[in-house]
Parts: C-alpha cells; structure tokens; sequence
C-alpha cells in the first residue's frame, strides 16, 4: 500500500480524498544520523483554503453518512493499522528517531484509540428533559441531541506524531465531520501513512479528510478561518497563546506544555519509586508533555532515593533507534540539544550537581538526573522538555504539595505513598488535570480523560470527551 520506504519517500497532500504534490518540497532528516528519511510539499495558505474549502462541502455530506458506516470506517482503519504495524513503526523511527521497541507501541496505542472511538460511537446520545418540571413550564416532547460541529482544524506535534494524530482525527470524522489536518513538519510521511488508511478505506466519506503540510502560515490560515468550529492543538504554550488570539469566535481545544510533578513519601516503596521515575523522565527522550521533571522527595529517604534512581539511569540504554535494547534516542534535532545542555550548565552554576548523566554519549544527549536542585532554579521552573529530571528534598507532604502547585502547568501530578490519608489529600490537593497514585504522572491510557489546568490547557481528549469537543448540543422541544 505504501510503496518502498527505501529513500526520500514523499508524503503528498489530501485535498480531499484527492492527492497532490507541489514543486516545492522539504526534506526531512533523521534526528539520529541526518539520513533524508522523506521529503513533502511545502502548503502556502492558498493550498491551506482550498483544502477548508473542500472540507466545508463534505462535512454536509459526513454528517448525513450513516453511523454504521462511520463505525465500520474506523474498524477499517484499526485492522490495517495492525496490518502495516512494523512499517508504521520503522516510519516514526527513521523520522523522529522514537527507538523501534517503542514505535511498534505508538502503532498499538493508535490502533486502540481508533478502535475505542469506535466503541464511543455507540454512547453519543442525548436525553429526555421533563419542561413540566416547574409551574412556568408545561408537558411537551423535549430532548437534546448531539450533532456534528462541520469542519475540524487538527494540528499535531512531533512527539507522538501517530497516536496523537488518531486522537484527533478518529474522533472528528467518527462523529460526523470533516477534517483539515496539519501534522507536524518533522513527521509528515508518518501521518500521510495514517490519512491514507482513512481515505482510501472502502468505508471512507468522500472529501472528508485534507492534509497540508506547513508551519506558521499554514497554522494561521487554519486558525484564522471562518470554516472550522473547532481547532484542536496539541503543542506549546507560546504557540496556543496566539492560536486563542487568533481564533475568533469558535471553539478552542488546547493540549499544551506540563512541568510533571511526583513526591516520594517515606512511606513509599523506594526501589519501585526509583524505576518507574527513571522511566517516567527518560521515555521519549523526556519529549513528553507530561514527563516527570520535578520529583520531590521526603528529606528522610533523599540520599537514598537518589542513589537509587541514578543506577536506574544508569542502566538504560542510548543509542540508535533501531536496535531493539534501546531505551532512549536523540532529541528532535540539535536545537533541543543544545538547549538541555544550556539547562544543564544554567542549573550547574545554581549550585545544583549531575548525579547521573549530563554529558553526550555518541552525539546523543543522556538521560540526566540533578540533584540538590532548589525552587527558585530555572530548570525546575520552565517546562525542559528534555531527559532531564531534578530532585529537590523536602520536608513533608504539605511541604511538597504547595511546590507542585507553585507552577504555571497544571497537566498532571504523582504521588508514592503508602499513606491513604496521604493518598486521599493528594487527591483534592494537587492542581492538575490528572493524578496517579504510585505511579509515575507520565502514566496515561488513551481511554481515560486528557488535558490540563492552567497553562497546560483547555478541553480533553480520549474517545470520549473529543467526541464531545467535535459534536454540539442541539435542543428539541415538540409541544
């Protein structure tokens, strides 16, 4: 279905279920040996209207289609995911250098989430309302239902550049729409592969999905529109904080940055603490919106925590993507490099010290673990975005709570306890989206609610709730 893989494949537009190719393309690289691993067109906003355009006419069509042909549309899409499992994998290794063992697991993730909107499909409904209810009002036939809202906006990043794309789309079209998608520019072959499963499905909805391939212009144009109800966004906060500028009157969904959080209580169960921070900080390279950053850690079991978490560190394997050991890549490209370095030796100059890590192993940056890391350090203020994690002593819980929720983000938080009362605290106190109980917070199952507090966001994702982002209440009253 995908052809070769062997060199410079190129990842074409979707107007509508129609390709197209433009003379002016952009290749992309492999973050791990700079190989061109594929190329696609570079969309302006003429190419980003024609496709709302396109959209606009098949959301009258989408919206009429069937819900038995929606739901078969995405069962479709879900077995040739696990069809083409391994090429989908070697996609998002080659492009954004994700280690093989951990690309097959996107692959599985995406499927499922497909497979799970599927199953929400069926629980889309709407309710009766007694209008008798109070002496104003008088017995009638009156209910809501939910309705498709038109067009969708999606614009993806580059970090889970599969499973996040299906978060979005799966959702939009299984629910009646039509979608414009923008994936990000580091990973286009890798969503061009997933629309085309969707477009060429024998179930597929004629014009309903377009994809363009862009940065800010195309973003802008999206945004800016007139055409879609809703814009779904999953990346920074600088860049939401324009798209809530720009949007206008139209609904905004925002998936944006975290500063995770966890406290290690006495109470805990150190050894299993330490390997699941140290996999909670390093999976991804830390390229995670919810990696683990901050860990607190009772004064009482400081020293030995620490030590625990930097043989875990220790153990995990960098390298190459490939190879079916590796835990851990290199960053996106050398910008981020540089940048975790600069957090490194910021953090460094603050008095705080590297217990694991910090210096490049074969051009790739480590995972890295600081301790005697204070509260008014850079590096635990900023959301990094790296394999960096820091630890900071503290006193108690209250101690520990009140710095978790001194931050800007608020996606979600952790705690290991084996305090209930401690647990249920935690539970009410933590100002996030989300929590986890003796886990790491960068634990997540695409079945459960997403999203943020703050600066981390604005709506949530899962099957569910992004069919209730991409559908609109309608009111029915029958006297």
């Amino acid at each position: 279905m995908f052809g070769t893989f062997d060199h410079k494949v190129e990842a074409k537009i979707f107007f509508g279920s129609t390709e197209a190719t433009k003379e002016e393309k952009v290749e992309r690289c492999s973050p791990y040996n700079g190989d061109v691993v594929s190329i696609a067109p570079l969309c302006n906003a003429d190419d980003t209207k024609k496709a709302l355009n396109i959209a606009k006419e098949a959301a009258k069509v989408t919206a009429k289609t069937d819900l038995s042909q929606r739901i078969l549309w995405l069962e479709d899409v879900v077995k040739k995911l696990q069809q083409y499992k391994e090429e989908f994998a070697l996609m998002l290794s080659k492009e954004v250098a994700k280690p093989i063992v951990f690309s097959r697991i996107e692959v599985d993730r995406c499927a499922e989430t497909v497979k799970l909107t599927a199953l929400e499909l069926a629980n889309m409904t709407g309710e009766t309302i007694p209008t008798d209810i109070m002496p104003s009002g008088k017995r009638t036939l009156a209910y809501y239902m939910r309705e498709p809202v038109g067009v969708v906006a999606c614009i993806t990043p580059f970090n889970f550049p599969l499973n996040l794309v299906a978060h979005k789309i799966a959702p939009a079209l299984g629910a009646g729409n039509a979608v414009v998608l923008k994936p990000t520019p580091e990973a286009p072959m890798t969503a061009y592969m997933l629309a085309k499963l969707f477009v060429t499905s024998e179930y597929a909805v004629k014009d309903a999905l377009s994809v363009v391939y862009g940065d800010a212009e195309v973003g802008s144009t999206l945004v800016q529109s007139d055409i879609p109800r809703v814009i779904s966004f999953t990346g920074s906060v600088p860049v939401g904080n324009i798209i809530t500028k720009q949007a206008g009157i139209k609904k905004v969904s925002l998936e944006l940055g975290g500063n995770a959080a966890t406290y290690i209580d006495q109470s805990a169960d150190l050894d299993l603490a330490a390997k699941r921070c140290a996999f909670g900080a390093f999976v991804n390279s830390g390229q995670v919106c919810i990696s683990l950053q901050r860990i607190y850690v009772n004064v009482e079991v400081y020293d030995k925590f620490a030590r625990l978490i930097a043989e875990e560190t220790k153990k995990l394997k960098v390298g190459s993507p490939y190879e079916e050991e590796t835990f851990m890549g290199p960053l996106i490209d050398d910008e981020a490099k540089e940048r975790a370095k600069s957090w490194i030796a910021s953090a460094k100059s603050e008095g705080a010290k590297v217990i694991a890590g910090g210096e490049e192993v074969e051009g790739i940056f480590p995972p890295t673990v600081m301790a005697d890391v204070t509260d008014d350090m850079k590096i635990i203020c900023e959301e990094v975005f790296a394999p960096i994690v820091s630890l900071v002593a503290v006193s108690d819980y209250q101690s520990a709570i009140e710095k978790m929720n001194d931050s800007p983000f608020g996606l979600q938080f952790s705690i290991f306890t084996n305090d209930l009362k401690q647990t249920r605290s935690f539970i009410e106190d933590a100002q996030c989206g989300g929590v986890v109980i003796n886990d790491i917070p960068t634990l997540r199952f695409d079945v459960q609610p997403y999203g943020g507090s703050k600066l981390s966001g604005v709506g949530r994702e899962g099957p569910k709730w992004a069919l209730e982002e991409f559908t609109e209440i309608k009111s029915v009253v029958i006297c």
